[in-house]
């Protein structure tokens, strides 16, 4: 069986015409499935046209790959897209197909929102940009789908965190068209209601957890979730459960509960300042922490983000859910969502994308850096 980053020997390396289009090279880019931990084809294709363009430094990292200007700017900015999907439907939903024309007309198939139309940007991008008006690192990275422990991006934060350096960070995620800044810290706990085991006709023997965990739910009813701003944007908080656990026969009286809820806190606390606040709600009841990613600072504040902003002139807002750009952050580089597509349409059976929003990311991008 071939390598995961070597092209089957049975088969030529498929290949990427970057001259092309956005639209036909997203369509090209999303052709070449490439699902979770099944990225060597595709990443075999974005190396070798990466690698003739001499402006480049090209490197590959497993089934990353990365390139980058050295031309000596005042500033370096990283654009940043990662190359696995989700599965495919059944029928698969690839090759890709188009449905409309003119404005309606929109790009089918898996990839075409999640986020293969940015990393389609990325590659015209890298091709035609020869003189950059700031250096630029181009990171297409594999495994963003799955686990956090495959993930390219951490791993080169882990290896060799020189490669992210930067003094601000664009990841391409679907954002519908408009720039998302920093993102939410998610946490997830369980909340555990004690009890005391009983037969189910002799309540009275014991104390049933799964009704001591109304009090767990009304302090959830109760709580009120602030709105925090940040970097002139506003965050929403959240605290809610999304899930109960409890009892072990339909004749038992349970003597454990547990509910598990998750908070999505705003960028300007730290993963241990939402923990301990989670603790507090709580309080009284014991509190396991399951897992805890912090949140990222848009950075508006910095000239890097100020000028990005005004050179593409569309809307901004936060990102109330968690990116990637929250691995940026914690290396002190400050970070934004921006990318065509809607994010309401990724994963789906019928994922799909207006053709012009590739066209205006381009556009967009190109205005910030040519």
């Amino acid at each position: 069986m071939p390598s995961p980053t070597a092209p089957s020997a049975s088969s030529p390396p498929a290949t990427l015409d970057l001259t092309a289009d956005v639209v036909t090279l997203t369509a090209a880019v999303c052709d070449l499935a490439s699902v979770s931990h099944e990225e060597g084809p595709l990443a075999d294709a974005v190396e070798a046209a990466l690698r003739p363009l001499t402006h480049l430094t090209v490197t590959r990292h497993g089934n990353t790959v990365v390139a980058r200007t050295d031309l000596g700017r005042a500033e370096r900015v990283l654009l940043a897209g990662h190359l696995d999907t989700v599965p495919l439907t059944d029928p698969p939903n690839l090759p890709t197909t188009r449905r409309g024309e003119g404005a309606h007309e929109v790009l089918v198939g898996r990839g075409s929102v999640d986020m293969k139309g940015g990393v389609a940007v990325q590659l015209r991008l890298a091709h035609d940009l020869v003189e950059p008006n700031r250096d630029v690192t181009y990171v297409l990275y594999e495994a963003e789908e799955v686990d956090g422990e495959f993930n390219g991006l951490a791993h080169l934060a882990a290896d060799d965190p020189a490669v992210l350096a930067a003094d601000f960070a664009v990841l391409l995620e679907p954002t519908d068209g408009a720039v998302e800044g920093g993102c939410k810290g998610t946490l997830r706990v369980d909340v555990e209601v004690p009890g005391v085991a009983a037969h189910s006709a002799r309540p009275w023997n014991g104390d049933n957890a799964i009704h001591g965990a109304a009090a767990v739910l009304g302090r959830l009813v109760a709580y009120d979730a602030r709105t925090v701003h940040v970097d002139g944007l506003d965050y929403h908080e959240a605290l809610q459960a999304v899930g109960i656990t409890g009892g072990i026969a339909g004749n038992v009286i349970p003597d454990r509960c547990t509910v598990t809820v998750n908070y999505r806190y705003a960028p300007d606390k730290s993963p241990e300042q939402a923990a301990a606040h989670v603790v507090e709600v709580f309080d009284g009841f014991a509190v396991t922490v399951r897992d805890n990613a912090p949140g990222a600072r848009p950075g508006l504040d910095r000239p890097a983000a100020q000028a990005f902003v005004e050179a593409l002139g569309v809307p901004v807002g936060p990102k109330e859910g968690w990116t990637d750009v929250a691995r940026f952050s914690a290396l002190d580089v400050p970070a934004v969502n921006f990318g065509p597509g809607d994010p309401n349409l990724a994963h789906t059976d019928d994922e799909h994308c207006p053709v012009h929003q590739y066209v205006d990311a381009e556009a967009a991008l190109r205005r910030w850096l040519a």
